[in-house]
């Protein structure tokens, strides 16, 4: 999990030491799991850290147009009409009732938002949760969604890093000036700071492409990869390592939240007990977490309960 150090540039690594991988639960899928009662997933954030789940994450997007066959990592996995909570107000709400289980995004579409409310917004939930966030970001890939934010898709990589250089320095220096192609102010105090010395840990999200890796040295604290097999995985965690080691960054901070995919008995079930078998190879992959979709294995709300105490036993016994 993030740690509180922090580099010289203000860049959070991510510590290497603890014992175990961390389990992280991403919640989607909620209308099959909570139909019109969303706000469910407020007592889940409760119950997941009962349980002993490192961190929660939530997925982000603003609207869903037609061309999920667009989606670049498969086949997309929900229906045209599912919900979508937006992440950091949703966060807050589970900042409330817990203390100490991790908030992440997973990921955030950071073109879509402007660069001084991104700082702010993330910035309060950071003071609001006392420092439990993690941002993971990504660029976005539906045309329709920009559009419909009238936010140009082409450029947006570019716009993204600008946003993240921008909230960097308004989460650090007050006043604070900063100068790009895309976002430019000079002496102007975006305050609270955030609690977490120099904002919270920055994860990149996707693909590790050159342009991933490159943001991932500059400033991130963690990869989130999607769809992978071990051979990718692991010669990704092992470029990003070697990217970190290069630019005097310690390899060993690298983060990687992976995803567990679920294994299926022979009458199509999802198998759980085979599933979380794989966290133990996920760990010797490199993995420092392990993302595990709640709607993937759970049929039910009132599933979730019993479904959390399991995977956490059954990660102990992992451990043993």
């Amino acid at each position: 999990m993030p740690g509180t150090d922090r580099y010289a540039d203000g860049i959070q690594p991510v510590s290497s030491a603890r014992p175990r991988v961390g389990i992280s639960l991403l919640v989607s899928g909620l209308s099959r799991l909570y139909g019109d009662d969303l706000a469910g997933v407020v007592e889940l954030a409760r119950t997941a850290e009962d349980a002993g789940f490192d961190q929660l994450a939530l997925p982000d997007h603003l609207a869903m147009g037609p061309r999920t066959d667009r989606y670049p990592y498969g086949r997309w996995p929900l229906p045209e009409d599912e919900p979508w909570l937006e992440p950091l107000t949703t966060l807050a709400a589970m900042a409330a009732v817990t203390s100490r289980v991790r908030l992440a995004t997973g990921v955030l579409v950071a073109p879509l938002r402007p660069a001084l409310l991104l700082a702010k917004t993330v910035a309060t939930l950071d003071v609001l949760s006392r420092g439990r966030l993690d941002l993971g970001v990504g660029t976005g890939w539906q045309r329709e969604e920009f559009a419909a934010a009238s936010v140009p898709f082409r450029g947006r990589a570019a716009r993204m890093d600008d946003a993240l250089r921008a909230c960097r320095v308004l989460w650090r220096d007050a006043p604070a000036s900063f100068a790009s192609p895309s976002v430019g102010f000079e002496a102007i105090r975006c305050l609270p700071r955030p609690v977490q010395p120099g904002g919270p840990p920055l994860w990149i999200g996707g693909v590790l492409s050159e342009a991933n890796l490159a943001r991932l040295v500059e400033y991130g604290a963690g990869w989130m990869p999607l769809g992978l097999s071990d051979e990718a995985l692991g010669e990704g965690i092992g470029r990003a390592r070697d990217a970190f080691a290069a630019a005097g960054r310690d390899p060993a901070g690298l983060g990687v939240r992976a995803p567990l995919a679920p294994r299926r008995a022979s009458d199509g079930r999802v198998d759980l007990d085979a599933s979380l078998a794989e966290l133990p190879r996920l760990r010797a992959l490199g993995a420092t977490l392990v993302s595990i979709p709640l709607a993937a294995f759970v049929r039910s709300a009132s599933e979730a309960p019993a479904f959390l105490e399991r995977v956490v036993e059954r990660r102990a016994r992992a451990e043993r």
